[in-house]
């Protein structure tokens, strides 16, 4: 290999280095941001923390915390998964049926979740529940993910994500979530979220049987 063939590589992998690093440090800011302004919600209330105090408590600015989350309800709101779900759905095989490809896209992506992460998404899920201006975000949250798995069902199976019938798939997957989230949230998370969804995929799966 020439030196200049060679030199490329190695700027190429130095750079890829640098990029790897630097969403590492982002994601771990993000992270401690979410992890503080639970905890002061927790402590004080969701009305009564201020942004510039979940800025001092995750020692950043209260710029860079607007940088992560243009407001103080997107640090409830927002998450990663529906990028992880979109992946998971993408890896499997294409002979598989819609909702046997959900489900174990589910049971992937739900796998990875460790238990503080959720522990967080359980309180990140009571918090919304219990303040009106988190509600009304969630509900323009709830059509973003129709949306998605309205798309990656059309890929995989060629439809119009826009037709009534991957439309209406979307949303009784979606439906049956929800159900679940409630079930855990009701449970104070006794019984294992991914045990939950996974039931509630399958009743789907096999029909809706009453």
């Amino acid at each position: 290999m020439s030196s200049p063939q060679r030199a490329d590589r190695n700027s190429a992998a130095s750079t890829s280095a640098v990029t790897s690093l630097r969403e590492r440090k982002k994601a771990k800011t993000r992270r401690t941001i979410q992890e503080e302004a639970l905890r002061l919600f927790a402590e004080q209330g969701y009305e009564a923390t201020t942004v510039e105090q979940i800025a001092e408590a995750a020692e950043v600015s209260p710029s860079t915390f607007f940088r992560y989350f243009p407001t103080k309800e997107d640090v409830v709101i927002q998450d990663d998964y529906d990028p992880m779900l979109l992946e998971a759905i993408r890896a499997q095989p294409p002979d598989l049926p819609p909702l046997t490809a959900l489900r174990a896209a589910f049971r992937t992506a739900f796998e990875s979740i460790g238990p503080e992460e959720l522990d967080q998404m359980l309180a990140r899920i009571k918090l919304t529940a219990s303040v009106p201006a988190l509600r009304a975000r969630t509900v323009e949250g709830l059509f973003a993910t129709i949306e998605l798995l309205a798309a990656a069902m059309a890929e995989r199976s060629g439809r119009d994500p826009r037709g009534p019938a991957v439309q209406t798939l979307a949303g009784a997957v979606l439906g049956v979530i929800l159900t679940a989230l409630f079930g855990w949230v009701e449970q104070d998370g006794r019984t294992p979220l991914l045990v939950l969804i996974d039931e509630a995929l399958g009743y789907l799966e096999a029909g809706l049987p009453i």
